[in-house]
């Protein structure tokens, strides 16, 4: 029983690694001399962040129906190489990096700078699985998980509009973003923090804490409130590496 159902969360995972080849098929579309660019944009993040659900409903699933296994575990960490590592090298290249050339020899934009910039996500994504599959901790994740980086990008178009974007920001943005993945910056597991947070002695305030959210959904902010979220997330590690790092030169 165990071997037939664990089609079900490699479903899922295949559908986290279609809809992030989707995302990037969508970029690929996207003209700057075209109108229609930013909303382009805004879909393929909107592709990456529903791949994000696949790939936290896969291993859900997977848990529930006692279904793991190595296969489903190597699949996962290549859907997550394409979704949250390619893809969003991809649009990001596409929304700022394109036109960042070097000359040399005298020749005019001979090195693409920008596509060396984009190609760090793949890269800082591949070394993050990778070092998450040789060993991890079961209550924390040791670098931001790529998921959350990839979603970070994701949201991106879906707040800020592109042209309004300095290209030095959204480069030290990328950057920085990027790096976090392959840092040794402790990240709390959000299951786990789910798992506590629906116990049955918080079941009133979680409720509440929904019901909140749901409202700031329906009035179409959706994209702030998800984006806020991601950002406690990301500076919730660095915070607290900051307090770590002060009690140990106390001591």
């Amino acid at each position: 029983m165990k071997k037939k159902l664990t089609w079900i969360p490699n479903t899922l995972t295949l559908g986290n690694l279609t809809l992030g080849f989707v995302s990037m098929l969508l970029v690929s579309e996207t003209n700057p001399n075209q109108s229609n660019s930013h909303e382009l944009f805004s879909l393929a993040g909107v592709f990456i962040i529903l791949a994000a659900l696949f790939d936290g409903f896969d291993g859900m699933a997977a848990r529930a129906l006692d279904a793991t296994s190595e296969l489903g575990a190597d699949l996962d960490s290549l859907a997550d190489l394409t979704t949250f590592g390619i893809a969003p090298g991809f649009l990001s290249y596409k929304m700022f990096f394109a036109n960042i050339k070097m000359d040399l020899f005298d020749r005019v934009d001979l090195i693409p700078l920008g596509m060396f910039i984009a190609a760090l996500y793949p890269i800082c994504a591949a070394y993050r699985l990778a070092r998450f599959n040789v060993a991890h901790d079961p209550k924390s994740f040791n670098g931001l998980p790529s998921p959350v980086a990839g979603v970070v990008v994701g949201i991106f178009p879906l707040v800020f509009h592109v042209s309004q974007v300095p290209v030095w920001v959204a480069t030290l943005f990328f950057i920085t973003t990027a790096f976090l993945m392959v840092s040794t910056l402790r990240y709390s597991k959000p299951q786990v923090a789910i798992r506590g947070l629906f116990s049955w002695k918080k079941l009133g305030i979680s409720l509440v804490g929904l019901a909140l959210v749901l409202l700031a959904i329906s009035f179409y902010k959706w994209p702030y409130v998800l984006y806020g979220a991601v950002g406690f997330y990301v500076f919730s590690g660095i915070v607290s590496f900051i307090i770590h790092t002060i009690q140990e030169l106390r001591v």
